[in-house]
């Protein structure tokens, strides 16, 4: 069993991007946030699955070139080799939950 408090861990930007709270040895979860202007930036994973659940904030997704509209109670999962990208153009951050499966954290082409 492991314990974490999502106050023991650190943005990777300081006070938005990803934060993950368990990495592996079978997936890898966190939190995401996002101000107002942000991006995830564009990527895909070959062999890894991934989710993302919106808690908070009014999101655009772009998958494979198509736009999709997300907010709070709103999941989406992505098959590996699906292109993704996470933009915030709305005036508020926007918070979300990412779980991703195989645990492969160099699996992350950029575009």
């Amino acid at each position: 069993m492991e314990r974490v408090n999502e106050s023991e861990k650190e943005f990777r930007f300081g006070d938005a991007g990803p934060k993950y709270l368990f990495r592996g040895p079978r997936i890898e979860w966190g939190i995401l946030v996002l101000k107002p202007g942000g991006s995830l930036g564009a990527h895909y994973h070959k062999e890894v699955e991934e989710t993302f659940y919106f808690l908070e904030g009014k999101a655009k997704l772009m998958i494979d070139g198509t736009e999709y509209l997300g907010g709070a109670g709103d999941a989406f999962r992505l098959e590996p080799g699906e292109k993704h990208d996470i933009l915030n153009d709305s005036p508020s951050p926007i918070r979300a939950m990412f779980i991703k499966c195989p645990y492969k954290p160099e699996d992350k082409i950029k575009l």
